[in-house]
């Protein structure tokens, strides 16, 4: 109340200056046009007339900020309008009316008044084990699926690893990030839990048996090839394996699409 009294008063003081100050270039006019004083004495009284108005309109200007926050001519470039660096949906405002807030400045960061999101624009993160972050690298395609958007899958882009890891219960964790490729068809809220599924290698079209009736010995695969139909025979060849899923898996040299071997020995308990 003291700063909008002290304005008001400051107004109304620059209104009084004004006046005396038109009245007297009027004179100084008059006598100026009739050639009885100097120019340089009208001069004078022409700058102080113009500095009484340009303090008239300072002063106005004070009782605006004191009243609004704000002036009308310097909307645009006041410190108090606060503009968004993009456009987007606002995900919280933490601060309410009438709660204190400070601009950025060398001690400090400022106070947030909101958070602003494009929605359109959207990033995966998530945590990977030191025992699989050396087998991805950047700009492999994901897989996501959302726990609150059940039977729908997302497709995403690796675009980074974090060169540093972050222990978690015992467990060396490396953050990725991944830009997310979003359907029109689906909003997709900020915040929402996510698994990601990163296709490390694929073969198409070719040989797979079940990896339950390989035998492994060493660093070699055997099976065992059916050479005889009636009285089932069967050879046990070395084969040449590729990569699996756990349940199947690639046989690369040894077997083609018309060989027949066995499977699993079942064992009497």
């Amino acid at each position: 109340m003291g700063q909008l009294n002290s304005a008001e008063s400051r107004v109304r003081l620059a209104e009084i200056n004004v006046r005396q100050a038109e009245q007297e270039y009027e004179r100084q006019k008059k006598l100026y046009e009739r050639n009885l004083i100097s120019k340089e004495e009208f001069e004078r009284t022409e700058v102080s007339w113009l500095q009484a108005r340009e303090e008239r309109e300072n002063a106005t200007d004070n009782l605006e900020i004191v009243r609004e926050g704000i002036t009308q001519k310097t909307a645009s470039y006041s410190n108090t309008m606060i503009r968004s660096t993009i456009d987007g949906l606002i995900l919280d405002v933490p601060v309410k009316a009438g709660n204190s807030v400070i601009m950025s400045n060398t001690f400090n960061d400022g106070t947030t008044i909101a958070t602003v999101a494009n929605v359109n624009d959207l990033i995966f993160k998530g945590n990977v084990d030191e025992t699989e972050v050396g087998r991805i690298h950047e700009n492999m395609p994901i897989k996501l699926t959302i726990g609150a958007l059940q039977n729908i899958t997302f497709e995403a882009i690796l675009e980074y690893i974090s060169p540093k890891a972050v222990e978690d219960n015992g467990a060396n964790l490396f953050e990725i990030k991944a830009a997310v490729n979003m359907p029109d068809t689906v909003v997709i809220r900020s915040g929402y839990s996510a698994n990601a599924e990163i296709v490390l290698a694929h073969a198409n079209q070719v040989i797979s048996i079940p990896e339950s009736s390989i035998e492994f010995k060493k660093d070699s695969a055997f099976v065992y090839l059916l050479t005889d139909s009636i009285n089932q025979q069967f050879e046990r060849i070395p084969i040449t394996v590729g990569m699996s899923d756990g349940i199947r898996i690639e046989v690369k040299e040894g077997l083609t699409t018309e060989s027949q071997i066995r499977g699993s020995e079942k064992k009497k308990k």
